[in-house]
């Protein structure tokens, strides 16, 4: 599951490796991982 997010280093949309469904504190659902070009931590909100 190749999940699409912002990179703020590259400053571009990459692919996220080691992706993790988490929940907000206000109860949404959000998606983290690390950035497979540079190796940054990304975070997009939404399912």
């Amino acid at each position: 599951m190749a999940t699409i997010g912002y990179c703020v280093k590259c400053k571009a949309k990459q692919e996220m490796k080691d992706e993790e469904k988490v929940t907000l504190k206000n109860g949404k659902p959000a998606t983290k991982g690390t950035c497979t070009v540079c190796g940054t931590k990304m975070f997009k909100i939404g399912g």
